[in-house]
């Protein structure tokens, strides 16, 4: 269960053999209340993005930043293993206005438009590669997904 009111105690989950006192929720053989350990890695990867790309926007060198980042400039493709050549960087920006969902029992959609104060901002970065026999566009996300995975190893 959540917490109903703020206060700052720590964890350190050894010996689960203290007591908080007053206002949580304990049984006698279980601690009810929950943290949240587990990032929610969409998010995380949302963050990451924003500032990977704020970082591109405001670099002298725009270049030596993907070089530092580790963003390959060359890649596999259809010819052999450096086919693909890096050529462009796009930025895409974004405004969520509303949100459109199914219906319960209808194939009409529900749409709730936002008010202003939740109209949301996202740019999203793609890493343009071409050879002479393909294009691929490469989302940034799909990058940093790829690299948070090889780190976790």
């Amino acid at each position: 269960m959540p917490h109903d009111h703020p206060h700052g105690h720590h964890h350190h989950h050894h010996d689960h053999g203290h007591s908080h006192g007053p206002g949580h929720n304990h049984a006698d053989a279980d601690h009810l209340h929950s943290h949240m350990h587990d990032h929610d890695a969409a998010a995380d990867l949302q963050v990451l993005a924003a500032q990977f790309i704020d970082g591109f926007v405001q670099a002298a060198d725009k270049q030596a930043y993907l070089r530092l980042a580790g963003v390959p400039f060359e890649k596999p493709g259809i010819g052999g293993p450096t086919a693909l050549k890096l050529v462009d960087v796009e930025l895409k920006t974004e405004w969520q206005v509303g949100t459109a969902s199914p219906s319960f029992g209808s194939r009409e959609l529900s749409y709730l438009p936002f008010p202003g104060q939740m109209i949301t901002e996202r740019t999203n970065m793609a890493l343009i590669y071409v050879s002479m026999d393909e294009k691929v566009v490469t989302d940034l996300r799909d990058v940093l997904k790829s690299r948070m995975t090889e780190l976790s190893r």
